[in-house]
């Protein structure tokens, strides 16, 4: 049971919009042997070349014709794509994406991320209504959500089957996946502390943490250590250090856990002062890998779970 500064499954414009990708059709392998554990942070040849195979499978379903359309000379119903708008768009957005994308040159990390998205903003099915005999060619209709679903399966399928801690979701978001012990309750939790300031800076820094991109994720770190420091003032009519003592207090009742909780609580006080999580000087520890910055948000976070704050 969450204390109150979290609410498990409530207030869902806090949650962030992402579901579990239905897998279509595990693999032998991984009902053997279970999933490929998803620790991966770059993006290897093989995903690159699944994920420009996928891409090169859209294209010959007109699937990217929704948003980039072009129309027959007779009548001007959708009949194929217009892939030199679509590369236009491309350049401008991601300068350095290449169109068509070659397996033989792959991008670098964030090009290919930025590339998923893009892909998934303007695909749809497409669907062959009817059959032109002049032109040889079918009519189309388009349904966005069907072509986003299908798309957005088979590149979580790559991520999952390549280890990667990728995702994207169904708003078109690229989040890295936190630890799997943690992951489904880290999503389903909601922030209701009674404080719309701490529950903001708790939202942004988890919201910051599900970031590939590693500076965003560390700013995630200072976000939540200043979540830590405004939760230490909760307490009313008190400064820091009683308030602290105060909520420590009403957190555990038995003797050894609360000894346990001030040293914890002091600790995590001693990391944001050292390390270069609040403050910039260079004599700062810099906190450069990734698992790194996993543990430190997990141990802050569940510390701050564990605070019966006042409301």
């Amino acid at each position: 049971m969450f204390p109150a500064i979290f609410v498990a499954g409530a207030a869902q414009q806090h949650v962030r919009t992402h579901d579990k990708t239905k897998m279509v059709g595990n693999y032998f392998s991984d009902s053997e042997r279970g999933a490929k554990p998803r620790t991966k942070e770059d993006i290897p040849d093989e995903l690159w070349g699944g994920i420009v195979g996928l891409i090169g499978s859209e294209l010959s379903k007109q699937s990217f014709a929704i948003d980039f359309p072009e129309k027959c000379p007779d009548g001007g119903a959708v009949c194929d794509t217009d892939q030199p708008q679509l590369m236009l768009l491309l350049e401008g957005e991601i300068p350095q994406a290449e169109w068509p994308p070659q397996a033989q040159s792959r991008p670098d990390k964030f090009v290919v991320l930025d590339l998923v998205q893009f892909c998934f903003r303007h695909i749809g099915d497409a669907r062959h209504d009817y059959y032109h005999p002049f032109f040889r060619h079918h009519h189309l209709s388009c349904d966005r959500q069907t072509g986003q679903d299908r798309f957005r399966e088979a590149v979580n399928l790559l991520f999952s089957r390549n280890g990667v801690v990728f995702e994207l979701t169904n708003t078109g978001d690229i989040v890295r996946l936190g630890s799997p012990i943690f992951q489904e309750a880290f999503e389903r939790i909601a922030f209701s502390t009674g404080d719309t300031t701490l529950d903001s800076l708790l939202e942004d820094a988890r919201r910051k943490f599900t970031s590939p991109e590693p500076k965003i994720r560390r700013e995630g770190l200072e976000k939540l250590w200043d979540a830590w420091e405004r939760a230490k003032t909760m307490e009313p009519g008190k400064d820091k250090k009683e308030s602290t003592k105060k909520i420590l207090d009403r957190a555990a009742a038995e003797p050894n856990f609360r000894d346990l909780l001030e040293t914890e609580a002091k600790e995590l006080t001693r990391i944001g002062n050292e390390f270069r999580i609040r403050h910039s000087e260079t004599s700062k520890t810099e906190i450069n890998e990734s698992q790194q910055v996993d543990y430190l948000f997990y141990r802050m976070f569940t510390m701050i779970n564990l605070l019966p704050l006042p409301k």
